[in-house]
């Protein structure tokens, strides 16, 4: 199995890659789907060395020896191990990439995508698939979004522009949720935080249905023909927009839900 020791900036080039596994702690990271050879170019590296493995069955693993996948969001060694580094696969190639207080930008990608961030932030753009979204306080943005994201986070925010998810699932405990959504007729959305208040904007003409919730939080539509309710420790905002084929669930407890309408 190939393997490389990366102290200094350089680049390398590979066969074909099947899947990629990368983890770093601080810098900049890209990970770009390209048509062309899979690719690895180091700008800028702080020690330690970076490891750089390249599996019989065509597995990428680039990584620092002492960080591992589950143990990204419980990193405490001391350091900042910087590094600029930019890798390039296909775009049906699995990915999985950890960092700890590294931003990163991951694009064009097609298959299943899974990201761990401690504090750095992550852009996903034009990822479809199946993309799965684990941060600390890190925030997330996806543009463009196709397919399912299941997002997860203590305080960190979610923002999507341009979503047309099958799936979106977001879960935070003080992080803002802000969505930009188009919703395809068997679209599901539902987002939760505790305390982070949640924004979401659909076309005037939507086929959802809707539900919004809120113990302690104010809840605020656009749109008309939703009904109200309320009783003690519990508010809600409920109806359907057009012939209602796709479905929009959001809630909190003591944070605000606004629904806005996008304009045609």
């Amino acid at each position: 199995m190939p393997q490389w020791i990366i102290d200094q900036p350089d680049k390398l080039t590979f066969e074909a890659v099947t899947a990629l596994n990368v983890r770093i702690v601080a810098g900049r990271l890209a990970v770009l789907a390209s048509d062309g050879p899979p690719s690895l170019e180091v700008s800028e590296i702080d020690t330690p060395p970076l490891m750089v493995e390249h599996d019989d069955d065509g597995r990428l693993t680039v990584a620092y020896k002492d960080l591992t996948w589950d143990g990204v969001l419980g990193w405490l060694r001391p350091g900042s191990r910087s590094i600029t580094l930019t890798l390039t696969v296909p775009k049906e190639c699995p990915v999985q990439v950890g960092v700890i207080s590294a931003s990163a930008v991951m694009a064009g990608f097609e298959n299943h995508t899974g990201v761990k961030s401690v504090s750095g932030e992550i852009v996903l753009d034009g990822v479809s698939g199946e993309i799965e979204a684990e941060t600390v306080s890190g925030p997330v943005e996806s543009r463009g979004l196709v397919g399912d994201l299941r997002f997860t986070s203590v305080a960190g925010e979610l923002t999507v522009a341009g979503g047309t998810p099958r799936r979106l699932r977001a879960n935070t405990v003080s992080g803002r949720i802000t969505a930009d959504l188009e919703l395809p007729p068997t679209g599901h959305v539902t987002l939760h935080s505790v305390s982070g208040a949640v924004v979401v904007r659909l076309p005037q003409d939507a086929d959802t249905d809707v539900a919004l919730r809120s113990t302690s939080g104010r809840l605020n539509s656009v749109f008309s023909g939703l009904s109200a309710t309320s009783r003690p420790g519990a508010r809600s905002l409920s109806g359907r927009l057009g012939g209602g084929m796709a479905s929009l669930s959001a809630s909190t407890i003591s944070a605000d839900v606004t629904l806005l309408r996008r304009d045609q």
